[in-house]
């Protein structure tokens, strides 16, 4: 090889490497080239986090890769600054959808994906009941049967799979009863019953550690302070709003002017993580500790709960949902946000969180699970039809059951 030939070697691949070198640089640095808008662009990520596991994800209409095996999350790097159309999907599953935008030096997280089967596999679980109460532990469930023109109470022990007989309805009086209220009792041996028994109003206990079962005639359940209008006790402190107006708790009065109570009314209080509710009628008050008194919160509301991080609080109206906020939330600080879920054209019944981010509800005779990010459109699958469903999500077992036209269902187990 010549000496010329050599420099002319050298030169070009100097002329090369100062050419390329840059490109390398600003590559290694996280620079890609944006077409579109013709200049380098410095990239973010992409983090998903599926159930269940092994889940394929499409990338702007490309199949990009499946989700791992054991923690069933990805992470996807060097993508452009800009939004983009992200599809999760898994065969007999719904699929999940949302466009997000990925931004220079970040990472974009959707860390709560969860695919539902398209078969939930409902399967009777008795027959002839008129309604139905899960025990506070999930462990029972109390049926109202239907017996020719009367009614009777079982018990159904969920842990055991076995059905027994409480009572029936000429057990409290020969006169027609209707069963009004049932609520279970602290430890859980007992159930309150209201009752309508003929133009009274009567009220008995039911044990339910005795066999047979023993029924006794009280006064009334009454609060364990005088004077009350509406109370809670939480982790052994009572709240309560006495008849006056005047929040308490325990001894210690939180408001300084009374709330006007109207007559008639009925009053609801509810004490959710570090926030107190008071529902009058179809109104919800929040009590606000900095000027010490109830401040309307939402109207026409018909549900309202916590979620099982104690983050965020759902509530409803007839055809529209809500969600507010806790995590920013600051007692003396009114900074919660208050996001709008979604509207329906049907009524909304039977609000319960699956978990801390989906809820499960019925509009007219269809179920529905929704997701509650926000960005973009919200992914909401329609799960079955019944004739006018009421519903209840077993969060120990995980199963969703329905009632419908006299049969109580259970669905398969729907999350890990």
């Amino acid at each position: 090889m010549t000496k010329k030939t050599r420099t002319v070697l050298f030169l070009t691949c100097s002329i090369l490497f100062l050419l390329v070198a840059p490109f390398v640089v600003l590559y290694s640095q996280g620079y890609r080239l944006d077409l579109e808008n013709k200049k380098f662009s410095q990239t973010g990520g992409l983090f998903l986090k599926i159930l269940p596991k092994q889940a394929e994800i499409y990338l702007d209409g490309k199949l990009k890769e499946k989700t791992d095996f054991f923690f069933g999350s990805i992470l996807i790097e060097n993508l452009l600054p800009k939004k983009h159309k992200i599809e999760v999907k898994k065969a007999g599953y719904y699929s999940w959808q949302k466009t997000l935008e990925i931004k220079e030096k970040e990472v974009t997280e959707a860390k709560n994906i969860i695919l539902f089967p398209r078969n939930f596999d409902f399967q009777i679980l008795t027959k002839n009941i008129e309604s139905f109460w899960f025990s506070p532990d999930q462990t029972k469930i109390i049926l109202k049967e239907k017996e020719k023109n009367n009614w009777s109470l079982k018990l159904y022990d969920l842990n055991n799979k076995f059905k027994i007989h409480l009572i029936n309805d000429k057990d409290i009086s020969l006169k027609e009863v209707n069963l009004l209220n049932l609520e279970f009792s602290k430890d859980l041996k007992r159930i309150i019953l209201e009752t309508g028994v003929g133009e009274e109003i009567k009220y008995f206990t039911l044990s339910l550690s005795q066999t047979p079962p023993t029924i006794t005639e009280i006064t009334s359940p009454s609060p364990p302070i005088k004077d009350v209008l509406t109370y809670q006790e939480v982790k052994g402190d009572v709240y309560y709003l006495d008849k006056f107006g005047y929040l308490f708790k325990n001894n210690d009065k939180l408001t300084e002017k009374a709330f006007p109570i109207k007559q008639e009314t009925k009053y609801n209080l509810k004490v959710l993580s570090s926030l107190i509710f008071l529902k009058e009628g179809k109104t919800l008050f929040l009590f606000n500790p900095e000027t010490k008194i109830f401040e309307k919160f939402f109207e026409p509301i018909n549900y309202y709960k916590i979620s099982p991080d104690s983050n965020k609080v759902v509530y409803s109206s007839d055809y529209e949902i809500w969600i507010f906020y806790l995590k920013d939330f600051l007692p003396n600080k009114r900074t919660g946000d208050k996001v709008f879920l979604s509207r329906f054209s049907e009524k909304i019944r039977n609000v319960y969180w699956l978990n801390s981010d989906y809820l499960v509800f019925t509009t007219g005779n269809k179920i529905k699970i929704t997701e509650i990010d926000e960005r973009d459109k919200i992914n909401i699958i329609d799960v079955e039809k019944f004739k006018n469903p009421d519903i209840f999500w077993d969060k120990i077992r995980k199963r969703l059951y329905v009632l419908s036209e006299g049969n109580l269902y259970f669905s398969r187990v729907l999350l890990p």
